[in-house]
């Protein structure tokens, strides 16, 4: 691990701040390294407001995009919602499907099936359309690249409106509308929206259109944040004004749907990185493992008896994708190990049965290994599919697009992309993708790093401290929880590994006569630093443990080191 301190802010800048607000210094420097600097900015993030979120209508295309679907609605047309089949997707087509169907009953869903179409829009999904006599399709989290499709769909007399977030090629689709703030001749102020926030954006526009106020649409917002959250983009701006009200949805007034997944959970008050491990992986298995329609089918159903039977068929399908994401990351990894691939730039591996559900989940895997870009391809049809998962700092989108003379089509982000390849071109692209990556990465960025935000004092973490503090949530890119370092403590003597196979480290460690519980995951083999009874400094979040109805704060270590 690389452990790199943020540059310390302006103390005069911190001070009056810490003033101001009538905080400690290590909480005016936090907000300051957030940008903050005036109480009326800090009041902004620690109250956000729907009223600051920003006009849909400054989006480009979205008064076409309005008065499209008002004609359909008005004269009766068939609509069709489309949306690929992740969470991003799938929580899209719940949201503007059910927020339409308060307007018009011609409304219908469409989630492609992830094996026999693939991602993003399909042909099969247009010959659907118009074999049911379907002239709108309103596409979400996907078609800003669907050149071919959009126009194929236009020789069938079906309309498209495309509302995504993924980086447009050098065409746009010759669409009624083609929402996607990333286009070059797009102004909308907020650039980081995901899929569901643009759909999001699409129903606060047709709401203004129908005299709605903001609050009517607070309903919607649990699957906002959830596609926030699932989709790691930055929740900083709208995203987390977005994002803090769909949390308050979900643990105030859960959907059915929602209240099924998390009828066994027992936990209060979730927070963003509980949606993420408890909510997102759920709404995927069904995608993955069966088909998305599933999800979309739980997150709608209004009758919380039926909703629970749906939740558990997906948690099969969790349970089916947990196994078979195990069974795939080993034999990913003896792969890299018999090809003795260890000492590469990236990590590219094949084999064409592994299910293609889970193979971007086992890039993730397999880059917490190796901690370097990673690919992993599997059989699709009579074509290679992989998923690509890059390292903090790398744009591994940028990396496929030098390699674009092996591969047939691809798109995404910068640290997750997908493509398809012929398997002939396969050697030849890996070699290529490693020439790339290892003629333009940082070697620095290969190291795992930990941004350490401030240093800290045991005394100073106090509970009034952590109550501030959970305050600076939701986090998320852009707004991280807080990492914190101290040097010079001591374990008290009873640290231990706990866990499968001693992976993890529980250890209450002491400095100034304070001593304060902690747990490391993953860090098991960092026993030996605290048993040598010597000092080592400590990298660390802060957070609350509940041990027999009985509170106490407690640290998560990042790392330790001597």
């Amino acid at each position: 691990m690389r452990w790199t301190l943020k540059p310390k802010p302006e103390i005069t800048a911190v001070n009056t701040l810490a003033k101001a607000l009538n905080v400690d210094t290590i909480i005016a420097t936090l907000l300051v390294q957030r940008g903050i600097q005036t109480y009326d900015e800090a009041k902004k993030f620690f109250r956000p407001s729907l009223d600051e979120l920003h006009d849909p209508f400054l989006m480009k295309d979205m008064d076409k995009a309005v008065v499209r679907i008002k004609n359909a609605i008005e004269s009766g047309e068939n609509i069709m919602v489309y949306g690929d089949y992740d969470v991003d997707g799938t929580t899209s087509v719940a949201l503007l499907s059910s927020y339409l169907k308060t307007l018009s009953p011609q409304v219908t869903t469409y989630i492609p099936d992830r094996y026999n179409e693939g991602y993003g829009i399909s042909y099969t999904g247009i010959d659907y359309a118009h074999d049911n006599d379907i002239s709108l399709i309103v596409a979400l989290d996907c078609g800003i690249k669907a050149i071919e499709k959009v126009a194929y769909a236009t020789s069938k007399n079906i309309d498209f409106i495309i509302c995504d977030h993924h980086r447009p090629g050098d065409k746009i689709p010759d669409a009624v509308a083609v929402l996607d703030p990333k286009r070059e001749d797009c102004e909308y102020p907020y650039k980081e929206l995901c899929g569901c926030g643009v759909g999001f954006k699409l129903i606060q526009a047709l709401a203004i259109d129908q005299n709605q106020e903001i609050e009517d649409l607070l309903p919607y917002l649990d699957l906002v944040a959830t596609a926030i959250g699932a989709d790691i983009v930055p929740i900083t701006g709208e995203n987390r004004i977005l994002a803090f009200y769909g949390l308050q949805v979900i643990n105030a007034a859960p959907r059915a749907g929602f209240k099924a997944m998390l009828s066994e959970v027992k936990k209060e008050n979730l927070t963003i990185t509980d949606v993420v491990f408890i909510i997102a992986p759920r709404i995927n298995a069904a995608g993955r493992m069966k088909h998305g329609l599933h999800a979309v089918t739980l997150l709608t159903e209004e009758n919380y008896e039926i909703a629970l039977q749906y939740a558990s068929e997906i948690e099969v399908y969790n349970s089916d994708r947990k196994d078979a994401d195990k069974s795939i990351t080993k034999e990913a990894l003896a792969q890299i190990l018999h090809h003795k691939e260890e000492d590469r730039y990236t990590t590219v591996v094949y084999d064409e049965k592994w299910h293609k559900g889970v193979i971007g989940i086992v890039a993730s895997r397999l880059t917490e290994t190796y901690y370097r870009p990673t690919l992993v391809f599997t059989k699709s049809g009579d074509k290679l599919a992989a998923s690509a998962r890059s390292v903090k700092g790398f744009d591994v989108y940028n990396a496929l697009n030098e390699c674009t003379d092996y591969i047939e089509q691809f798109g995404g982000h910068k640290y997750a992309a997908g493509l398809t390849l012929l398997e002939e071109q396969y050697e030849a692209f890996k070699q290529k993708f490693e020439e790339v990556v290892s003629s333009t990465i940082d070697t620095a960025l290969l190291t795992p790093e930990i941004a350490i935000d401030t240093a800290i004092e045991f005394e100073q973490i106090t509970p009034k401290f952590f109550r501030i503090l959970k305050q600076f949530g939701p986090f998320g890119p852009g707004n991280m929880t807080p990492v914190f370092m101290t040097e010079g403590v001591k374990d008290t003597g009873y640290g231990k590994c706990v866990g499968e196979d001693d992976k993890h480290l529980k250890c209450k460690i002491q400095k100034n006569g304070i001593a304060i519980g902690t747990i490391g995951f993953g860090l098991g083999n960092k026993h030996k630093i605290i048993a040598s009874k010597q000092d080592f400094k400590a990298a660390f979040t802060i957070d609350e443990n509940e041990w027999n109805g009985v509170v106490s704060l407690q640290l998560k270590l990042k790392d330790i080191s001597e």
